[in-house]
């Protein structure tokens, strides 16, 4: 420190700060040029997403298959059948309502005079009038705003063929994803310095085996959840159960809130067509399969592949869906799985050192083999320490 009237010198911890403050700043300026560009290929970013993700289920089917037949052979077999059960899931689904349209069609209108009783006597006492109004308003908003609605009907319907667009582009880079990965993966490392490689190497691991872990584990949970759900419809005589649980089981890839809000929607089902009391069964199994999944599916089924409080996953998931809408939700928790991954990966980079990380290449696993542990009969894009990941990606 100099002179009471010269200048005086930074304090250390301010300058420390400063220094955090200013490469937070540049790193959250990089995320945001990124997510830019994301939401401008929207289209290509999910198809890639969805890509990846059936990369993962591609590969165990693949893997038993050709041990008896050529791989390609096997690839085609795996991809043919995956796309003969989602079709015929989605068909049986708009058979089901077809063939019960007439009956539910007579359910619910007797299920919305059930409703407006049960709203017009205790302990609710609607008045009649009331109810009455409220449908005619809506009878007036409907005829006074058709033209809207139908231009936004038109315009979801255009949506359709974007939608068919990113499915087609995400099987065509799924089949290449699942043959050819490993070339794909070593074309990119070739392009890095060889000074940065091992790092590549090392992070490329921890992401994928990440990846894949929370892909495997969230669709196990959604199909357990849809599978419960099923059963507990169908034991309630509720409506529309193939179609609900189709829904259920795409919801719970949304975590915490998707669950909820499937079985909301069924909670509507059964108070239109059961009535208040099985409408009340519904919801209080909302509270119950939402322990299940949170308390038992959950830590038992991704607690070893995704390492996230529950109060990030919370905060991820409404940060996503602010960010990005249901896109954001979904895409919002392995993402910040994967960083988180490789955030830990580095960092037992930096703790290792120079010396002990030139050994670990060659001797030992990479702390991120612990996310997912590797089967013995089922190799993923990236596998080990001890070989290159795209050497691996087809194994």
């Amino acid at each position: 420190m100099q002179g009471r009237g010269g200048p005086r010198e930074v304090s250390p911890r301010l300058r420390q700060v400063s220094d955090y403050a200013w490469r937070l700043l540049l790193l959250g300026g990089v995320g945001y040029v990124l997510f830019l560009v994301a939401l401008r290929f929207e289209l290509i970013f999910v198809a890639l997403f969805i890509a990846l993700i059936f990369a993962s289920l591609l590969r165990p089917p693949v893997n038993m298959l050709a041990r008896f037949v050529p791989r390609s052979l096997a690839l085609v077999l795996t991809a043919l059948c995956g796309l003969a059960l989602i079709g015929g899931l989605f068909w049986f689904a708009g058979n089901s309502v077809a063939n019960e349209s007439g009956s539910l069609n007579t359910e619910f209108h007797s299920g919305v005079t059930r409703i407006e009783r049960w709203l017009e006597a205790k302990p609710f006492h609607v008045n009649p009038s009331t109810l009455s109004n409220l449908q005619g308003k809506l009878t007036s908003y409907i005829s006074a705003h058709r033209t809207t609605l139908l231009n936004q009907a038109l315009n979801g319907a255009g949506r359709i063929v974007d939608v068919l667009t990113v499915l087609a582009l995400a099987v065509f880079c799924s089949i290449f994803f699942a043959s050819s990965g490993d070339k794909m993966w070593h074309w990119f490392q070739d392009q890095l310095p060889d000074s940065v490689r091992p790092t590549w190497k090392r992070c490329g691991t921890a992401a994928w085996h990440t990846f894949a872990g929370y892909t495997r584990g969230i669709i196990l949970v959604a199909a357990t959840n849809a599978i419960m759900v099923g059963v507990a419809l169908k034991l309630l005589h509720v409506p529309l159960v193939l179609p609900l649980i189709l829904l259920e089981f795409f919801a719970s890839f949304i975590p915490l809130i998707g669950s909820p809000i499937a079985m909301a929607v069924a909670t509507v089902v059964a108070l239109a067509s059961q009535g208040v009391t099985t409408a009340i069964v519904v919801l209080v199994l909302i509270v119950v399969f939402g322990q299940i999944e949170g308390h038992v599916l959950q830590p038992f089924v991704m607690g070893w592949s995704v390492r996230l409080h529950p109060v990030v996953v919370a905060v991820s998931v409404i940060a996503g869906t602010i960010s990005a809408g249901l896109l954001g939700a979904v895409v919002a928790v392995p993402l910040i799985s994967i960083a988180w991954a490789v955030i830990r990966e580095l960092r037992a980079e930096a703790e290792a050192g120079p010396a002990e990380i030139g050994t670990a290449d060659t001797a030992a696993e990479p702390a991120a083999s612990a996310v997912v542990p590797a089967q013995p009969d089922e190799p993923d894009l990236v596998v080990d320490a001890d070989s290159d990941p795209a050497d691996a990606s087809v194994e």
